[in-house]
């Protein structure tokens, strides 16, 4: 919980100074919880919003500005609290990982009950996602750093992606095909990709984190 937070991924720089940028000129009514709320609010919205696009493709411009509001209630938090100089550390810890996990749950249920992907690729991002997430705990837990990214990829630049297909989709360039008669789409192979983007990503790292604690704890023999 006190561990230092290590960012590695492309944007980790200039977004936090926008970020601090912000918090600096919010209003003190406003808290960190609130910008919490505003977050798994948003992620509620972005799961309705993919759900209603079987109606329209209108919606998916909507999940996409919701996409941005869940960026700025989930990135917001912490920061505000920092650059107040409130934080509460466990609280903190506690809520901002399990609100993450909620609404990544929603968000991924949401894109698998539209038209544009199939719900297992939508609950395969799930978990692929969560169990990173569960590796860099436990990363924090046994070598006293917060590694927020896995590379250069992180949760900014997967919105960002994400905003970028919903926009290809919109605009009617979802490519479909066939495959062992079931339909899949241009989000299902993005999604695809980006779960084994993930999984390979979780396998490099448990392995390097293995070798190292193996030298920090040489087996006996």
């Amino acid at each position: 919980m006190d561990a230092p937070r290590e960012k590695t991924f492309l944007l980790a720089e200039p977004e936090q100074r926008i970020l601090t940028w912000i918090a600096g000129r919010l209003p003190a009514r406003i808290l960190p919880d609130h910008m919490t709320a505003l977050g798994v609010l948003a992620a509620v919205g972005i799961a309705a919003a993919y759900a209603l696009s079987n109606e329209s493709s209108l919606w998916l411009w909507a999940a996409s500005a919701l996409l941005v509001v869940h960026w700025l209630g989930d990135s917001l938090d912490g920061t505000l609290a920092r650059v107040r100089k409130i934080e509460r550390p466990r609280y903190g810890y506690y809520l901002d990982h399990l609100v993450d996990a909620l609404a990544t749950a929603m968000i991924g249920v949401g894109l698998g009950l539209s038209p544009h992907m199939l719900l297992a690729t939508g609950l395969l991002i799930v978990v692929a996602y969560l169990v990173l997430s569960i590796n860099t705990y436990l990363e924090t837990s046994v070598f006293g750093k917060f590694s927020l990214g896995y590379g250069r990829f992180g949760p900014t630049e997967a919105r960002i992606a994400l905003i970028a297909v919903n926009a290809a989709m919109a605009l009617g360039l979802g490519l479909g095909v066939d495959v062992l008669g079931i339909h899949a789409t241009l989000l299902d192979a993005v999604g695809v990709a980006a779960a084994g983007g993930m999984l390979g990503a979780l396998l490099v790292r448990a392995a390097r984190n293995l070798r190292r604690l193996g030298e920090m704890e040489p087996a006996v023999r």
